[in-house]
């Protein structure tokens, strides 16, 4: 009794939520599934925002480089979290598509790459307690690989079980809930850091985010178990990593892919230089954690704030979105480096750092949203999974070889840091505005 009362008030809910009223859709999912969608969509819906809540809390380009700072730890070792955190997921996840894609249930993979990733979090947690200096930064670094290949496995394997479990015309609903909610909790997260007098605790603070990031991991697990995942083909599914090698002749062959590869590694100015902006704050607020909750306040607001105007302007030129989001990106470099330069204290207090990096997280999705609509109106049926393996690719490998710009700042500072990449990112912007417009507006 209690099991019905429980599945019709989920039932109540997902038709609430979905409009479904009396018409169940089930469209491009098994039959057999149909009748699991309503549990199957809350369980996919809460595993996802617990995971997306546990990765922002752990983020490698705000606060694991906040916490590096305070265990002294050499830069170098900073410039390499964003490229671990990105490439580690990116370039397994090639390899093992395949694998997994070969399995009738996938969820099994989610649920191992869950517990990992609540394993190599509890380990950050340990090391930041345990050790300083290279000691720390090396441990960290090696369980951010562990958890970035976590990642990876389940990045591969939720795609598959969405697309089995939840039906196309519900899955955008699914996500833009999770996305909502967890953007709400990070917000909530941030204003707490923020407000609480928290600097006696330290350390403390970092390793209890650690740990409950593992924890909402290990929940997260928990409720993805739940997902009634019908037996699904195993056949198909090339390694998308093969492809990947085997196609890498386009970069000689092909001239307009061959210029959006470059364009796109040069794009990476912008991704690799979040960890540094944090260092300047840090350096200049003392390293209290005031500082620390405006930039996660300041975060989580960018997306909510620029998706929808870069996602309007993609439709009409994908390429002048990238000028734009690259172009303000590096100004903003030049202009931070500058404010240090010149201790422009208004400029790079808690606020004002906290305005600049909301704007250069602003700039970043308008970076990530032009490329990959530039892709995709760029590439055909015929050649779009070989575009998409090759450029992953390549771009893995040239980000983990980005990471050594943490040398420059190890020399001469995170904002001389900032400064290079701030120019790379003008380079970057006026080697876009020569390549072709793929954009069709209607």
């Amino acid at each position: 009794m209690t099991n019905n009362t429980g599945n019709t008030l989920v039932e109540n809910l997902y038709d609430r939520i979905t409009g479904d009223e009396d018409a169940r859709v089930c469209k491009d999912i098994p039959d057999s599934a149909c009748n699991d969608q309503p549990r199957n969509f809350f369980a996919y819906l809460v595993a996802n925002l617990l995971g997306k809540v546990a990765d922002e809390i752990a983020s490698a380009k705000l606060i694991i480089p906040w916490l590096f700072g305070m265990l002294g730890v050499p830069a170098l070792f900073t410039g390499f979290l964003v490229p671990i955190r990105e490439a580690g997921v990116l370039l397994p996840q090639l390899a093992v598509a395949a694998a997994v894609r070969r399995l009738a249930i996938r969820k099994t993979i989610w649920l191992i790459g869950s517990l990992l990733s609540a394993l190599s979090l509890f380990g950050m947690a340990y090391a930041a307690l345990s050790f300083k200096g290279n000691a720390a930064g090396g441990a960290i670094l090696f369980m951010l690989v562990v958890f970035s290949l976590s990642r990876g496995l389940c990045s591969v394997s939720a795609k598959d079980v969405l697309g089995k479990t939840v039906s196309k015309s519900r899955r955008g609903a699914l996500m833009g809930w999770s996305a909502s909610i967890s953007g709400v909790a990070v917000l909530l997260i941030g204003l707490w850091l923020g407000s609480v007098n928290l600097e006696d605790a330290g350390l403390n603070v970092f390793a209890g985010l650690l740990i409950a990031g593992g924890v909402l991991w290990i929940i997260a697990s928990l409720v993805f178990a739940f997902i009634i995942e019908q037996p699904g083909a195993t056949e198909g599914g090339g390694n998308a990593l093969g492809v990947a090698l085997q196609q890498l002749r386009l970069l000689k062959t092909d001239a307009p892919f061959r210029h959006f590869v470059i364009a796109r590694g040069l794009l990476l100015s912008v991704a690799l230089a979040p960890p540094f902006y944090v260092l300047i704050a840090q350096a200049n607020e003392g390293g209290k954690l005031l500082g620390l909750g405006a930039l996660i306040i300041a975060n989580g607001l960018a997306a909510s704030l620029s998706a929808p105007v870069w996602g309007y302007m993609g439709d009409q030129s994908s390429k002048r979105v990238m000028t734009i989001a690259t172009t303000g990106a590096g100004l903003l470099g030049i202009f931070t480096c500058t404010a240090v330069i010149n201790d422009w204290h208004w400029a790079i207090n808690e606020f004002g750092i906290a305005v600049i990096f909301l704007i250069l997280n602003i700039m970043h999705g308008g970076v990530r949203l032009g490329r990959k609509v530039y892709l995709v109106d760029m590439a055909s049926g015929d050649n779009r999974a070989a575009y998409v393996a090759v450029s992953n690719t390549v771009i893995g490998v040239l980000m983990l070889f980005g990471g050594l710009v943490g040398l420059v700042s190890d020399w001469y500072g995170p904002a001389a840091t900032v400064l290079v990449l701030g120019l790379m990112s003008i380079l970057a912007a006026l080697y876009i505005n020569y390549l072709p417009d793929v954009s069709e507006p209607e």
